[in-house]
């Protein structure tokens, strides 16, 4: 389930419940508390992903509180 999911403070990647550190950026500030999810699959052709700072292909938080 996804609010299960960790997701990063620092990039907004949406990680696996038991991640200690993000895959996509390596912080150790992780959350629970996390609200919207896009998932972004070509970051170089998407609109939304140069807004968020995006450029690797993920699952990504819309709000990390």
């Amino acid at each position: 389930m996804a609010e299960d999911r960790l997701a990063c403070r620092e990039c907004h990647f949406v990680n696996n419940p038991d991640a200690q550190t993000c895959e996509n950026c390596g912080s150790s500030s992780l959350t629970e508390d996390w609200a919207g999810y896009v998932i972004i699959t070509h970051p170089e052709d998407s609109e939304i992903a140069p807004e968020m700072n995006v450029s690797e292909p993920g699952s990504y938080a819309l709000k990390v509180r």
